[in-house]
């Protein structure tokens, strides 16, 4: 059964019915997409669309596809730190701005470090909530390389609530996902936090 997003694709509208779509909302907004200013507006809304949420052609999980199981029997913690993203509230539409730590313990297999910033990319680059794309990191790395354990640290700012409803400028969530020896094991986790610059107990400093 297709999931909701391979639906949402192949029921998409043209380029043409999208910009369209954006001169109402500069008609609503109490602007006139006619005038000089805002001609070219709905094709570069509709362009920067194309960047915003190209996580949509990404499928994450084929992305780690190619492993490496010559090791030659490495298995401490693999770790990328600070990868920038950005991404948008599925409730406001606003963007959500932020890093990621990712870490995993590889069992046999370790995958090329690109491909673990390319996955945050294949979840941000997409409508959603920040809890939900913390789990979607984790689970697909999880899935396809069967590592011992998985650590995905979270930390943005959303626009939703810093430039409307409540007005909170230097706000910022942390989620995290922990799986394997990161959630069983204190030592493990322990030497996670150092690795990624945290204190046990609180948010990334500074780097996250």
């Amino acid at each position: 059964m297709p999931d909701a997003v391979s639906v949402a694709l192949s029921a998409r509208p043209t380029a043409a019915e999208a910009e369209e779509a954006v001169r109402t909302l500069l008609r609503w907004a109490g602007d006139d997409p006619d005038r000089e200013g805002l001609l070219g507006t709905p094709g570069r809304v509709v362009r920067s669309y194309g960047e915003f949420f190209a996580g949509y052609a990404m499928e994450p999980q084929e992305i780690l596809a190619r492993t490496f199981e010559e090791i030659d029997g490495y298995d401490e913690i693999v770790a990328l730190r600070d990868i920038r993203f950005e991404s948008h509230c599925e409730h406001h539409m606003v963007p959500v701005v932020g890093t990621a730590h990712v870490a995993y313990l590889p069992r046999t297999r370790v995958v090329g470090i690109s491909k673990l910033a390319r996955v945050v990319e294949g979840y941000a680059k997409r409508f959603t909530i920040q809890e939900r794309m913390t789990a979607q990191i984790a689970n697909a790395i999880t899935t396809v390389l069967d590592p011992r354990g998985v650590a995905v640290v979270v930390k943005a700012s959303h626009q939703c609530m810093t430039t409307r409803g409540v007005h909170k400028p230097g706000v910022a969530m942390i989620t995290s996902r922990m799986t394997g020896v990161f959630r069983e094991d204190p030592g493990a986790r322990l030497e996670l936090f150092s690795l990624l610059g945290m204190r046990p107990g609180a948010g990334p400093e500074g780097a996250c």
